[in-house]
């Protein structure tokens, strides 16, 4: 059996998109999940399954669609890979300096990061920096000049935006140890 996360990207943010963790922890175990947990009212899964990831995908966005609970496509990853994409995260990502905001967007499938640099384009130098690792992008920059660097906006107002999911350092470092 093997420990897995659904990342489900929107939710419950600027109350849209609300769906009640307690709800969508019950369809997940009547998937015959088991060891199900939620992490924060935002879309974090975690379970345990014998199945293989693309089959764990596929009963997911069949549930989600057949219950309504949600319309957008889900991440999911083996949480033993979420461990190893840690470990090569840069050095400027994840430090405790609070000036630094540090977030891992996760690219849904098929997505490349070729697509999202394509369309987002450079990170602004001197306030925020991008490094791409296999299916994710460490992203980091400066709490206080947010609002004037490239990615922010091009995260949620792009055509790409809807194939990531972004997560906090903090809450990717929760998750992997559920």
């Amino acid at each position: 059996m093997k420990r897995y996360m659904a990342l489900l990207r929107g939710i419950n943010i600027s109350g849209k998109n609300k769906v009640v963790m307690a709800e969508l922890k019950k369809e997940f175990e009547s998937l015959k999940f088991e060891d199900v947990k939620t992490y924060l009212n935002s879309g974090n899964v975690i379970f345990s399954s014998r199945e293989n990831i693309e089959k764990i995908t596929k009963q997911i966005e069949e549930m989600l669609k057949k219950t309504k609970i949600f319309k957008y496509p889900v991440f999911v990853l083996e949480q033993g890979k979420l461990k190893v994409i840690l470990e090569h995260a840069p050095i400027w990502w994840g430090s405790d300096d609070k000036i630094i905001y540090d977030n891992l967007i996760f690219m849904i499938h098929p997505v490349t990061f070729k697509e999202v640099f394509e369309e987002i384009g450079e990170a602004k130098e001197g306030l925020e920096k991008i490094q791409n690792y296999k299916d994710v992008i460490f992203w980091s920059f400066s709490r206080k000049d947010y609002q004037k660097t490239n990615w922010w906006p091009k995260t949620t107002n792009t055509n790409v935006s809807k194939k990531l999911t972004i997560r906090t350092a903090n809450t990717v470092r929760k998750i992997v140890r559920m």
